[in-house]
């Protein structure tokens, strides 16, 4: 009997996850009830808000339980279905789990499940910039950041899947763009393959002051996906009627106690928006993404870089660097071959 392999959360890290706290497991490849497909993993997508579900903290979703399959969302083939829409050999993004095979019914998490065209993009692709993450950074810019042509964007992990592409974005509508990213490729990185105006390395002796002198005009929109020092850092520079695009705050998601954060009077006096951004609040800008932003990268004009591990069994490991800030772009597994 053909089996499926997966990875479950063995007990709950504190702090910083370890390898130990995942186990890998064998099961038989299920059988899809009524209305669901099982499709076979090509990529598994790898992203920071992960570490939120391994806590039982209240969050906005639900943790992953003790032995149950770690989430993730994947880019697979249908091998069997029960679903009238769906047939063996389809493409599908969509199905989660850390796991060689995954059941599914038609919707996902983030929305429809979607089957997809190929030879259209790389496959992975819908996992990073045509998917979760690249939708990530059009809502928050769209729905909360609104920049507007003169102004300045701030961006932190500016090489990472949604920071990059939030840059981009920036640029388009005729603003300023300067990024955060840690140590010198990264930073030469965000400035020449993606065309920020500017970006401070967030390991400068003398962030404040770094990130101020690529500033000259102050901060208009703050797209947050790191929090801690870096947040600090910014956070005076936010002009009247700033906005500050609450995605993430990586550097703070092993914390066991909560750090302090910026005095919040400044909100009054400048009149600031600070809002926090879930995906998954605005499943139509999925499709809406897709339309716009398949043609920008299909013709180079807008950047992408991915960062591919090879083999389940090295999801956990390279989950773990992801939260150290060790990989370079959007960090995806390669789980099986592409068709």
């Amino acid at each position: 009997m053909a089996m499926r392999r997966s990875v479950v959360l063995r007990r709950r890290p504190q702090g910083m996850p370890a390898a130990d706290d995942f186990e890998i497991i064998e099961d038989a490849i299920p059988t899809p009830a009524e209305g669901e497909i099982v499709t076979r993993t090509i990529y598994l997508s790898l992203d920071p808000y992960m570490r939120g579900r391994l806590s039982e903290a209240k969050s906005y979703a639900k943790p992953v339980a003790i032995g149950e399959v770690m989430t993730g969302e994947t880019v697979g083939e249908v091998v069997a279905s029960a679903h009238p829409d769906y047939a063996p050999g389809d493409i599908v993004v969509g199905p989660r789990g850390w796991s060689t095979h995954c059941v599914s019914a038609g919707t996902s998490a983030w929305g429809s499940l979607s089957k997809l065209r190929k030879g259209e993009a790389k496959l992975s692709y819908y996992l990073g910039i045509l998917g979760m993450p690249g939708v990530t950074a059009y809502s928050g810019m769209k729905d909360i950041g609104q920049p507007k042509a003169g102004e300045t964007v701030v961006v932190s992990a500016a090489s990472g899947a949604v920071g990059s592409v939030v840059g981009q974005l920036a640029k388009r509508a005729g603003a300023r763009a300067v990024g955060i990213a840690g140590g010198a490729d990264k930073c030469r990185f965000v400035r020449e393959e993606l065309g920020f105006d500017d970006c401070v390395d967030h390991r400068a002796p003398e962030l404040r002051k770094a990130i101020a002198a690529a500033c000259p005009k102050g901060a208009d929109v703050y797209f947050e996906n790191v929090g801690g020092a870096v947040q600090a850092a910014v956070f005076p520079l936010l002009n009247d009627f700033g906005r500050m695009v609450m995605c993430g705050m990586v550097a703070e998601y092993n914390n066991t106690e909560l750090a302090p954060g910026p005095n919040l009077m400044a909100a009054v006096r400048k009149r600031l928006r600070i809002e926090g951004l879930i995906v998954s609040d605005k499943p139509e800008r999925f499709d809406e993404w897709r339309r716009l932003a398949a043609p920008w990268v299909m013709d180079g004009s807008l950047r992408y870089r991915e960062d591919v591990v090879d083999g389940l069994d090295h999801a956990a490991e390279a989950f773990i660097g992801l939260l150290g800030g060790k990989n370079f772009g959007k960090l995806v597994v390669r789980v099986g071959a592409e068709p």
